[in-house]
């Protein structure tokens, strides 16, 4: 069965905020941020606090992933903000490392001018190669919600995003249900997310999704807006999610929900156990 957690706050400490967060949520896996998600700065970890976090989430089973800064834009057509982004994903590997995470998820990134787009795609291959050479944690790309010529939206677009870096074998995806919504996958419609993720195993191959994000929307399909609702509350719905949870390719897999948690983390509580209820 798949493992089901969330995205897990870290402010105070690694150890002494995060692992608290995940007893309470019942998270089974955790995703953390290593780096302010909506800015550059890139802390160096406090080793004292890593060690706890990596040997309590020994102890818990719990497999571990670090999203990017939100910021992280290899396809920019901007010198400085490509210089940045690599640095940032530089930095989020070695911060990976530390705490024992298993990948590391960032956005597919935009072109933002279509003039600039093989260029981007050359961008890509440039900033990533030298990272997935590493040894440590794995790369996963996420699509984004569409807009702002993304380099990879819909999930059919990977496949020249996998071309960029020769479909290096350290390179996996990373689903966002909301985010593939928005660019315009039906999942909503009986089938909808069965034929969008048999989509995605056609067209990058079967063990390349390694993570799910389950984040249901506040939006209409095909919006192009990224606004994470409750699972079930909103316009994809309960039914897609157990779709999701059924699926072949997700057989296994982590899932972790970024919805709306408050200011505690009983709505993550909920959201999973929602998911779990679909799920078993």
């Amino acid at each position: 069965m798949s493992v089901i957690g969330s995205h897990t706050p870290t402010a105070g400490g690694i150890a002494r905020t995060a692992l608290p967060y995940l007893d309470a949520a019942g998270s089974e896996v955790a995703q953390v941020y290593v780096s302010n998600s909506r800015g550059w700065a890139l802390p160096p970890g406090d080793p004292a606090q890593d060690d706890l976090f990596l040997s309590g989430c020994a102890e818990r089973g719990t497999t571990t992933y670090v999203h990017a800064s939100l910021l992280v834009n290899i396809g920019s057509p901007t010198a400085e903000t490509v210089e940045r982004s690599t640095a940032t994903l530089a930095h989020a590997l070695r911060r990976g490392t530390a705490i024992g995470a298993r990948a590391v998820v960032f956005h597919a990134g935009s072109a933002v001018d279509p003039a600039h787009y093989d260029a981007a795609l050359k961008q890509v291959r440039e900033a990533l190669l030298p990272l997935l050479d590493q040894d440590g944690p794995e790369l996963l790309v996420e699509p984004s919600a569409g807009g702002g010529r993304s380099l990879a939206s819909r999930v059919e677009h990977l496949a020249e995003y996998f071309d960029a870096v020769d479909w290096h074998p350290r390179l996996g995806v990373c689903f966002d249900t909301c985010h593939a919504w928005a660019a315009g996958h039906d999942l909503a419609t009986p089938g909808g997310m069965t034929a969008t993720l048999d989509l995605l195993t056609e067209t990058v191959g079967v063990g390349r999704l390694r993570l799910v994000h389950a984040n249901d929307s506040k939006d209409t399909c095909g919006s192009l807006r990224d606004r994470h609702e409750t699972i079930g509350q909103g316009s994809i719905g309960t039914a897609a999610f157990a779709e999701l949870l059924r699926h072949p390719s997700t057989a296994g897999l982590p899932v972790v929900v970024e919805t709306p948690s408050g200011k505690t983390h009983e709505g993550h509580a909920a959201d999973i156990a929602t998911l779990r209820d679909l799920r078993d």
